[in-house]
């Protein structure tokens, strides 16, 4: 009788199909979005145009309601955007969760503004991590569309205003 050279219970292995292209998420898992911008403005003028609720407002297009406290509640974009402050450093840090009203409910992100002062203006480190996976491209989009371009506008316009009324 003849027997195999291996017990009946050897798992064998094999051959996968391999992955051509950038590893893709699914669509459900949370992801991060980080940006790096540099706008010609003071770090505590970028504060106060994202923590000042008229100033939010008038460079946003939406209204804006922003405790400016630890712990304080902020809703943007006319109620589409809310969340709450988790850490302010005046012109330099904020820490503050972040939802959209079409978002999961009860799921937020957690948003971050680093302000650093550079020879030309000032660099915007910005992340947000736990985005819905099936929101990440349309949310990194909208930092860009509806925060930063027109909040560089706005910047530049206020110092464009102020060097004519010198």
């Amino acid at each position: 009788m003849k027997t195999s050279s291996s017990p009946p219970w050897t798992i064998r292995a094999t051959a996968r199909p391999r992955r051509c292209g950038p590893r893709r998420e699914a669509p459900h898992m949370p992801r991060s979005i980080k940006q790096t911008v540099t706008i010609q403005a003071t770090p505590q003028e970028i504060y106060e145009a994202l923590m000042d609720s008229r100033r939010h407002a008038k460079f946003t297009g939406g209204s804006a309601r922003i405790s400016r406290k630890v712990g304080g509640r902020f809703s943007v974009f006319d109620g589409y955007a809310s969340g709450k402050n988790l850490k302010l450093v005046a012109g330099r840090k904020i820490v503050q969760t972040w939802r959209a009203d079409d978002w999961p409910e009860g799921h937020y992100s957690t948003v971050n503004f680093a302000l650093a002062k550079t020879g030309r203006g000032t660099r915007l480190m910005f992340t947000q991590t736990n985005v819905p996976g099936k929101y990440v491209r349309s949310v990194r989009k909208g930092w860009t569309d509806f925060y930063w371009k027109p909040l560089k506008a706005m910047l530049a316009r206020s110092r464009r205003v102020l060097r004519q009324a010198r």
